[in-house]
């Protein structure tokens, strides 16, 4: 079915893919000049096969565990960096964040409106707030400067003071653009002229390797995500990090394991092989999930629907936002992202409700590690405008061979 339904549809991706050949060759350009400095740490660092060796236990003086954690302080343009399996998501890692460098009496501001819906309950802006920031004693106030800097608007939300602000790179379930690392850039500038002892601290999930710069590189000084996303290349089964100035991460680090211990204990038992490998690949393996979705935006642009970004657009992260209008032809792409998994096609993705979202959620993830979201994947909440947002892809031939299935399930182009 796959492969006749990309046979069918070849003309429309000769078509596609001689116009996005110069998009193409720039996400190419990226990708050399990100492996370069990710080789150039690997070999700065000494990386060698007692690197991958298990830590049991406490994971006390775990030698390969330092030095990931200084490649990854070393690529990311930071001090120090915190890379660890305890981490459970994304979130867990953010949140690590918040809750170790904010003190009561603190106040944090968010310059990209909320945040996603999994860390607004993780901060008590959803919900009943018994355990977010109000309960820990700390003051919350947010602004929306995704559209462009208004230095106004920063005036007065930083009129009060911050103890941290914090940009979120990516748009989760929004209709806003994610942020370029120029336009974070430009944001701590700002910030440092009106704020100077404010820590900036940025969301970096889907952003990594997406440009030649990190948020570190531009002026942040923290930045978290999760290793089942860019950073992980695919290989990472679980985990997240931390990386920026050497004090915060350390911070992070007592948050996650314990006051005065930080950093020195977590083993990294069956996981080290993968992470270093992982890493290694990342750039290579963002950049096909990057022609995935410029081929995407390509395709439904061509069919009449509203796209962000468009596919010849600057991109801060690796999700293609597509409103496709309807729940019904929601559900039926989502579901054509399933079938066409190389895990569990057979199964049919449903809404369901999910912790930590206000609306059902759907997503279509057959893939190698549970909701790795660096693997070709869909999601979306379902609400008006039925925006789904895809993401990922270990290889662009796999999101070109599963968007022509989508094509033929859904039977927009005829």
């Amino acid at each position: 079915m796959t492969v006749n339904s990309s046979r069918k549809y070849e003309q429309l991706f000769a078509e596609a893919e001689a116009q996005t050949a110069p998009v193409f060759r720039r996400i190419g350009q990226t990708v050399l000049h990100n492996q370069a400095r990710v080789l150039e740490a690997f070999k700065e660092f000494k990386v060698d096969e007692t690197c991958f060796h298990d830590s049991t236990g406490y994971g006390y003086n775990d030698g390969g565990r330092e030095k990931l954690d200084q490649l990854f302080a070393r690529i990311f343009g930071a001090e120090a960096a915190l890379v660890r399996p305890q981490f459970v998501s994304g979130t867990h890692a953010i949140a690590s964040c918040i809750y170790g460098l904010l003190q009561r009496g603190g106040r944090m501001v968010s310059l990209t409106g909320k945040p996603y819906d999994t860390l607004q309950k993780a901060l008590g802006l959803a919900g009943d707030g018994k355990k977010g920031l109000e309960a820990a004693g700390v003051g919350y106030a947010q602004a929306d400067l995704c559209a462009g800097f208004d230095g106004t608007v920063l005036d007065e939300v930083l009129a009060a003071g911050a103890q941290l602000v914090f940009i979120q790179r990516s748009r989760g379930y929004t209709e806003r653009r994610s942020l370029t690392t120029g336009q974070i850039g430009l944001l701590c500038q700002e910030v440092r002229k009106r704020a100077p002892e404010a820590v900036i601290f940025v969301d970096n999930c889907y952003g990594e390797f997406v440009e030649a710069l990190e948020p570190c590189h531009a002026g942040a000084d923290l930045v978290a995500g999760s290793l089942i996303k860019n950073a992980g290349g695919g290989l990472a089964p679980a985990g997240g990090y931390v990386a920026g100035r050497a004090d915060l991460v350390e911070q992070a680090a007592w948050r996650l394991t314990a006051p005065g211990l930080g950093a020195g204990i977590g083993n990294m038992a069956g996981v080290k092989r993968l992470y270093y490998q992982g890493l290694f690949v990342a750039p290579h393996q963002t950049g096909e999930a990057l022609k995935g979705t410029v081929l995407a935006a390509w395709l439904f642009e061509r069919l009449g629907f509203a796209v962000c970004p468009k596919w010849h657009e600057e991109r801060g992260d690796s999700v293609q936002a597509i409103c496709l209008g309807t729940p019904q032809l929601l559900e039926k792409f989502c579901c054509a992202v399933q079938a066409a998994s190389p895990v569990d096609s057979c199964f049919r993705p449903s809404p369901a409700p999910m912790p930590g979202y206000r609306d059902k959620i759907i997503m279509a993830a057959g893939t190698f590690v549970q909701g790795a979201s660096s693997e070709l994947s869909a999601d979306a909440p379902l609400r008006p405008p039925y925006t789904v947002f895809l993401q990922g892809g270990l290889t662009y031939e796999h999101v070109r061979l599963a968007l022509a299935q989508m094509l033929e399930a859904t039977g927009l182009a005829g």
